[in-house]
């Protein structure tokens, strides 16, 4: 009943103090680094969905992506054609994918489970991800994470 209640806040339209908050809540956001490691979900409901247990080696991060056309430049050498050396858009990864791969690169002994959207601002897009630590002896002795901590590079396969 608590979650379906949390759900409910979370995508009904924000009054006038709850946008108060939200905004101040996106300047301080901001202010952080990109990748910060965070101690209980933003969206608790949508963490326990996607996995989150209030236990030793689940970690949670909070990633900034920055919106708008990622693009990739091209070659700048001489001698090549115009068209070649034009910076090239990057269409093939959503922003959550992004954060994901980002995350796991900051946690290194860490496998991503899932993430979900908290938010985004005019320059930003944010999402918390849920990461489990492989080698913590809780994640060895659950059931349904230790096959998940057992694959490498999961965020890197599309299997988050």
């Amino acid at each position: 009943m608590l979650y379906k209640r949390i759900k409910e806040l979370w995508n009904a339209p924000p009054n006038k103090e709850m946008k108060e908050i939200w905004f101040s809540r996106l300047i301080e956001w901001r202010k952080e680094v990109a990748v910060v490691r965070i101690q209980r979900p933003t969206r608790l409901d949508r963490a326990r969905a996607l996995g989150y247990k209030a236990k030793q080696g689940i970690i949670l991060a909070r990633v900034r992506v920055t919106r708008g056309g990622r693009q990739r430049r091209g070659s700048l050498k001489k001698g090549r054609r115009s068209k070649a050396a034009r910076a090239k858009k990057i269409v093939d990864i959503n922003y959550q994918s992004v954060a994901e791969r980002r995350a796991n690169n900051k946690f290194k002994n860490c496998e991503v489970l899932n993430s979900y959207y908290v938010g985004k601002d005019g320059r930003h897009a944010f999402y918390e991800i849920i990461l489990i630590d492989r080698d913590h002896p809780q994640i060895k002795s659950d059931k349904q994470l230790k096959g998940v901590a057992g694959r490498r590079g999961r965020v890197y396969r599309g299997l988050t």
